[in-house]
């Protein structure tokens, strides 16, 4: 199984859950429609990668930061950031079609997460950026969410059982796009204003 690491404990989630279209912005720069109930897909234990790929079998990967959290005992205990891979055109196929999306988006390697801060009840306002080559390119806020953290979680956990340990992310803010072989991704997490966390890859 793969792990994740909260504060000093090493953990291994049984699936990650994601929400999808929880800002308004990344909505429409995807020409998608507004929701009228929350967005909710699945990646499997075997998704979750240490190493941010551009291609898997020959399909672009496209990036999007989430600002993530870790279950434990029904509560919200740790939070990180992640990068949801996408391969954008086999989603779209797949999407005008009517079909499942997990080709698109539960392949091998798919998420990757920074590691995870333990939580506390201090912690009410959280932002993220994404530079890539030292470019900002992505800032997300939690403000600007349709659904918060509190919201997300009674919605999973109204239909679906959370094991500890299980990652949830909540969508991404606009600024989606292509990985490049050699590009190096920054990634920096914010709560009420000061930083929490900084995490680095590069593209293979």
């Amino acid at each position: 199984m793969n792990s994740i690491k909260v504060a000093a404990e090493q953990m291994a989630p049984s699936k990650v859950v994601c929400v999808g279209r929880n800002y308004t912005a990344h909505i429409a720069e995807l020409n998608n429609e507004l929701p009228e109930q929350m967005v909710l897909f699945n990646k499997p234990n075997s998704a979750i990668g240490t190493q941010l790929l551009a291609t898997h079998n020959n399909d672009v990967l496209h990036y999007e930061t989430e600002l993530c959290f870790v279950v434990k005992n029904k509560r919200l205990v740790g939070i990180g950031l992640g990068l949801d891979l996408t391969k954008r055109e086999v989603q779209a196929k797949l999407k005008n079609k009517g079909l499942p999306w997990e080709r698109a988006k539960a392949f091998d390697g798919s998420v990757l997460f920074t590691p995870f801060v333990e939580l506390s009840d201090d912690m009410q306002h959280f932002s993220f950026e994404l530079t890539i080559n030292q470019q900002l390119i992505q800032q997300g806020n939690s403000d600007f969410m349709l659904h918060t953290p509190a919201q997300i979680l009674a919605e999973i956990t109204d239909f679906m059982h959370l094991e500890d340990g299980d990652v949830i992310m909540t969508g991404t803010p606009a600024g989606v796009g292509e990985v490049t072989a050699g590009s190096v991704f920054s990634v920096t997490l914010y709560a009420n204003e000061q930083c929490i966390l900084t995490h680095q890859w590069r593209a293979q």
